[in-house]
């Protein structure tokens, strides 16, 4: 690359930028915007390995092509700081996890400070565990405490519009989104005492408290969301979950359900996180109606998507958590029944329906069937119905649902056709066709129609209506843990009351113990001071969970400074929604529906202009380690080279990928490696080195495979590390990375250097007028490097790039015109080469400021061909012809040619076959 000093210029450049704010976002401009963004990162001990910049760099180019193309460009990055594992290292360790965490975010500012990335510099080091930042996370909270939803409105509004209708009329008239069981007048309402108005009203609230069943591990001292627990143990750490009822404080999102889903249909996300949302969020039509306990007065209501098979029920089935199983079992049944039903709640729900195995107890009560009391169906409890959806009991119909098919064959329950006469098999029914004929007045109806006369009859009875149905539950929004923002709320005669936001941040205590309280309650309950408000009442020992400050984070980032608000409404009606929003697929019913829900709120609230966070997403795919292996002869402590273990018992054995370079084994630092425990291994060779096979895994220090991303920039340089990364696949596939595959991209900043400059770094660069082939080369570039980045296939921007650079060479470009433009072009992917690049050729302004260069397809047309001459299948020369000849008139300017000629020296050919565009063969 003659004298380019990568390390020199990469450091020059990036304090240019820095001095210079050059990537500021712009203040009530005039330009069109574009906001774009990652997911921002939870900032880990561990620090980044080379598979995480792959997103940030994308989006890194994605900014620098729009800024380019004259857009102000928001593109931000600051730090998800609270959470879990800081607070477990404080367990382990003692250490604040305010100082872990800080130092763990010096790490990530340094490595990401390496790439070159353009970020807004106001951002760079906003961080959710900064009071100034959780102080709005706080605000946020009790905007949605002071909220409700209204029905009617379908929209959330202010609790002093609800208290108005309470004083105005009661709850007549009402139509709300609560949990309030029974209704007043306007005088009773007047007439409760403050404390029970306040009871009343929590019932409303968008943000409440209630006991409920939560995934507690013991070991983390934590409850756990239901996508933090697989199979039964803890995500983090593989610790045991029980179920346990505790306080928890939740949102009602279940009353944005049919927004969210809404929403999904004007945003451009890929339609595998669309279909998990709405899964998710689950929404059914059917009816809800209920059954007469057999001796009784209670009832036991069901949802039912399909109410026309109620004829073909033969059992009931409660979920264990199901608050009328004490009640209905019987005496003979209880002790095994309690027993069952212990054991199954403290299952997770993830494990109850994975679960293959079929359990379950018979109550020994009956439920009368609604169309005949006479028939008596016996109600059980199983593990595979679920508390949380529909009415956690469900009308087991064997003829119609697989999953009670296989219950009632294992427990010998009667099983009813699905039409009359009609043997049941184990496929009947998967079929789902037809109705249950066991009643006249279904006989032959369409399903729609079986199911819309069925809810009528259930209405007439007065025994059931049509409802619609969702699985998705009002998320928790509690964590008993320290490192998180604590809640703006006191606790007086046991009744929740929100702090003014004179009193934001409450700011976290310093504690001694990170553990929980004896009760299970958060570590700030052991903070006796801090927890004791000075105005009297109890402070919420509970913390906000991670995904709290995540929720609202892109609406912080044009207006981080703001100490008057959350964000400036002004600033957010220009900024908002996200253009695009790059970040891995696990977070696609998390941190997204939670957001999407936090955007929804302020919308309806009026504190934001728009109802949807994330205009366009992307799921970026994991790179993949590529981990090294040697490989010890069994039973033994000697290693054999890769190419000497066919036919020999061998154990695989991972390696350090940082002391293999092309799969050749550094044996001086092998022997150093963990504890010295191989240095007096014996390591058989091949012609004198030791090969290391490998295998594609996940990246992970378990496998030896990570690669520090600074290791390669101290190597190879940024741009080489940028460039490979795209290189590597498209954007949403995995791939794996192997580092001496990187070379390759080494090599090509270097070829591309030496089009610009000599050995000495003289420039080589001259006003010469650009032939029609080098504009044809440039315009190809531009206009597939343009359509690449905006179909986010870069990839095969790399591809085009070397064809440029190869095709310039053969061309031996020197014109400022076609070069100048393709370093233009270049810029997003390798920043640092360019720049100095652009300044070596006489700018004294940043490429940054550049504008990208015009796509004119005119130069793309083709003016003469050159073909190859082939003679008995030799390379003989090259013959150029127009290329608006027809085949006939082409063939014969070719064999006319002083070419041709030439190469036949006055021989006769035998055979002579031109194929048009590509080439000549003579046969002599």
């Amino acid at each position: 690359m003659g004298n380019f000093d990568f390390q020199a210029i990469e450091a020059k450049w990036q304090k240019f930028w820095k001095e210079n704010n050059t990537f500021a976002i712009e203040q009530n401009s005039s330009k069109p915007k574009y906001y774009v963004l990652d997911m921002f990162p939870y900032p880990s001990g561990s620090g980044l390995h080379v598979g995480h910049p792959l997103g940030y760099i994308a989006t890194d180019i994605v900014a620098r092509y729009r800024k380019l193309a004259g857009y102000n460009v928001l593109h931000p990055m600051g730090y998800d700081a609270f959470g879990l594992p800081a607070e477990q290292y404080a367990i382990e360790t003692g250490q604040h996890p305010a100082t872990t965490t800080a130092r763990n975010i010096e790490t990530f500012q340094q490595q990401l400070g390496r790439l070159g990335l353009g970020y807004d510099p106001d951002t760079t080091d906003m961080r959710t565990c900064d009071p100034e930042y959780y102080r709005w996370t706080q605000w946020i909270f009790l905007q949605i405490f002071h909220s409700w939803y209204d029905k009617s409105a379908d929209k959330a509004r202010h609790i002093d519009s609800l208290v108005a209708h309470f004083e105005a009329h009661g709850t007549n008239g009402l139509n709300a989104h609560h949990d309030f069981q029974g209704q007043f007048s306007a005088a009773e309402w007047a007439a409760f005492p403050d404390a029970r108005r306040h009871e009343i009203l929590l019932h409303y609230r968008m943000a409440y408290t209630a006991y409920t069943e939560v995934n507690w591990c013991p070991a983390l001292g934590t409850v756990l969301a239901n996508d933090e627990v697989i199979n039964g143990v803890s995500e983090r750490g593989g610790f045991p979950v029980e179920r346990k009822p505790m306080r928890q404080w939740a949102f009602r999102m279940r009353a944005y359900a049919d927004r969210l889903l809404a929403g999904l249909e004007r945003i451009q996300w890929s339609d595998s996180i669309k279909e998990q949302q709405r899964n998710w969020i689950g929404r059914s039509e059917g009816a809800n109606f209920h059954f007469q306990l057999d001796g009784s007065n209670d009832k036991i209501e069901v949802f039912s998507t399909r109410p026309d098979t109620l004829f073909g029920a033969t059992f009931m089935v409660l979920a264990p958590e199901h608050p009328l199983l004490e009640q209905i079992v019987t005496p003979d049944r209880r002790e095994e029944v309690m027993e069952y039903t212990t054991w199954a709640k403290n299952r997770s729900e993830v494990e109850r329906q994975q679960e293959k195995k079929i359990t379950g107890k018979f109550t020994g009560a009956f439920v009368q069937h609604p169309f005949s009391s006479a028939r008596k169906i016996p109600v059980w409890t199983a593990d595979y119905v679920l508390w949380g959806y529909g009415t956690g009991a469900i009308m087991a119909v064997p003829a119609g649902d697989g999953r009670d098919y296989a219950f009632a064959k294992h427990f010998g329950l009667d099983i009813l056709p699905i039409i009359e006469g009609v043997d049941i098999s184990e496929e009947a029914f998967e079929s789902k066709e037809g109705v249950l004929c066991n009643s006249d007045f279904l006989d032959g109806l369409p399903v729609k129609a079986a199911i819309t006369r069925t809810i009528q009859a259930l209405a007439d009875l007065g025994i059931g209506e049509g409802r619609v149905n969702y699985r998705l539950r009002d998320p928790n929004f509690s964590r008993q843990r320290y490192w998180g923002e604590p809640f703006p709320i006191v606790f007086r005669d046991g009744l929740p009351y929100a702090l003014p936001e004179s009193e934001l941040p409450v700011l976290l205590p310093n504690v001694e113990r990170y553990e929980p309280g004896e009760e299970g309650e958060g570590p700030l309950a052991n903070v006796t001071d801090w927890m004791q408000h000075p105005d009297g009442g109890l402070r919420e020992s509970n913390t906000m969970p991670g995904y709290a400050g995540s929720s609202w984070y892109f609406l912080r980032y044009f207006d981080v400074k703001n100490d008057k608000a959350f964000t400036d409404k002004g600033k957010e009606a220009y900024w908002m929604d996200v253009d695009l929003y790059i970040g891995g697929s696990e977070h696609a019913v998390g941190h997204l529906l939670y957001s999407r829900y936090w955007t929804k709120v302020l919308y309806d609230l009026g504190h934001v202009a728009h109802d949807e966070p994330f205009a366009k997403l992307v799921n970026i795919g994991m790179i993949q380690g590529r981990s090294s292996l040697m490989y010890r002869l069994r039973d033994t402590n000697t290693f054999l080279s890769a190419g000497l273990i066919a036919g020999k018992e061998v154990d695989p054995i991972h390696v350090d990928v940082n002391i293999v370079e092309n799969d050749i084994l550094d044996l001086d630092k092998v022997r150093l490696t963990r504890g010295g425990v191989y240095a007096d291994s014996e390591f058989v060779t091949e012609d004198g080195v030791f090969r290391c096979g490998y295998q594609v895994e996940k990246m992970s220090k378990r496998y030896f495979n990570v690669v520090d991303p600074s290791d390669i920039c101290n190597k190879y340089g940024a741009d080489t590390l940028r460039l490979y990364e795209m290189f590597l696949g498209p954007l949403e596939d995995a791939k794996p990375w192997s580092t001496h595959s990187i070379e390759g991209c080494s090599r090509f900043l270097r070829k591309a250097w030496n089009l610009f400059a000599d050995d000495d770094n003289k420039v080589m660069v001259t006003d010469a007028a650009p032939t029609a082939d080098e504009l044809r080369n440039l315009h190809q570039t531009i206009g597939k490097v343009q359509d690449d980045i905006l179909a986010l296939s870069f990839n095969t921007s790399v591809a085009q790039f070397m064809k440029f650079v190869n095709e310039a060479q053969r061309l031996k470009t020197v014109s400022r015109a076609a070069l100048e433009p393709f370093l233009v072009v270049l810029a997003p992917f390798a920043p640092h080469f360019c720049e100095e690049l652009w300044q070596m050729l006489g700018h004294t302004t940043s490429i940054c400021q550049a504008q990208w260069p015009v796509y004119e397809e005119k130069y793309l047309a083709v003016s003469s061909i050159e073909y190859p001459i082939q003679v008995n299948g030799k390379l003989r020369g090259k013959v150029t012809v127009a290329a608006d000849l027809s085949r006939e008139d082409a063939e014969a300017a070719i064999m006319s040619s002083e070419e041709v000629a030439a190469v036949l020296a006055g021989a006769t050919p035998k055979k002579v076959i031109v194929v048009p565009g590509r080439i000549v063969n003579l046969v002599i």
